[in-house]
């Protein structure tokens, strides 16, 4: 509680608080990895869009992205690192909080 008797939320975390990072995070929390493809067709997410967001992850170290080929095919391999994970649990716990209160 705070100094005048209301419960204090915690914040959310603002970069998992966008509903595409968070559809992107909560697709990697339960796989060891996705490609670009299937994190598109999964969130229905513009390829553009969803680039601009999986980079959003990729620099505050949320997720890695590994750039291969399949043959001639570009291929762009996601996965969810352990800050990423310590991250979407804390944002996990915080909505939570909220939802108790």
């Amino acid at each position: 509680m705070d100094q005048s008797g209301n419960i204090a939320f915690k914040p959310l975390d603002p970069l998992l608080h966008s509903e595409l990072r968070l559809a992107v995070m909560s697709i990697l929390i339960t796989v060891t990895e996705a490609d670009f493809v299937y994190i598109r067709k999964q969130t229905g997410a513009t390829a553009g869009n969803l680039s601009v967001q999986v980079d959003k992850l990729s620099q505050a170290e949320y997720i890695e992205v590994e750039k291969t080929f399949n043959g001639k095919i570009p291929r762009t391999i996601c996965r969810i690192t352990e800050k990423g994970r310590s991250a979407f649990a804390e944002y996990v716990d915080t909505l939570r909080q909220y939802i108790g209160h």
